[in-house]
């Protein structure tokens, strides 16, 4: 494979963005999703007080852990320099399912409780995560569909090629 002007600059906007992807992951939960916001969500989703108390604990482990995947996801994403095919897919499977997160896979009243707790600070960190997830994965795709090849690579020719 062969690289092109665009080869090196993906490379550099997928590292660039896993970067910060990852830090905005970190931040939303780690930081802003702490047990008050989990109850607050829970409450504003209809559980009673003492039950969203007593299940906080359970649902914030699985969400930290979900959330642990996807740091670890978006890390891979840095080794985008190297310019692996398999660092390609993998990056580009982290952010479309990243991206999915506000259009069902997160709950609405989880964006609400973060806004009720920090204000707009506290839905920065999700959007600037999945929705800058949901933009790479249309660039990626864009480049993918126009070079059939990951990191905007083409067929080397030999010569006698046509």
């Amino acid at each position: 494979m062969t690289a092109t002007v665009w080869t090196r600059r993906l490379q550099i906007l997928v590292f660039s963005c896993s970067l910060v992807f990852a830090v905005g992951t970190v931040l939303h939960g780690f930081v802003i999703m702490n047990p008050r916001t989990v109850e607050a969500t829970m409450r504003l989703a209809g559980m009673a007080p003492g039950e969203a108390a007593e299940a906080a604990p359970g649902f914030l482990t699985g969400f930290r852990t979900v959330g642990a995947l996807y740091v670890a996801g978006n890390a891979v994403g840095m080794l985008a320099l190297r310019g692996s095919a398999w660092v390609f897919w993998v990056v580009l499977v982290v952010n479309a399912t990243q991206a999915a997160g506000p259009f069902g896979l997160i709950p609405r009243e989880m964006f609400r409780a973060a806004a009720d707790t920090y204000g707009p600070v506290g839905l920065l960190p999700s959007l600037v995560t999945d929705g800058g997830a949901l933009l790479l994965t249309l660039v990626l795709l864009g480049f993918w569909v126009r070079y059939r090849h990951p990191w905007a690579r083409v067929p080397a020719t030999t010569p006698g090629d046509s």
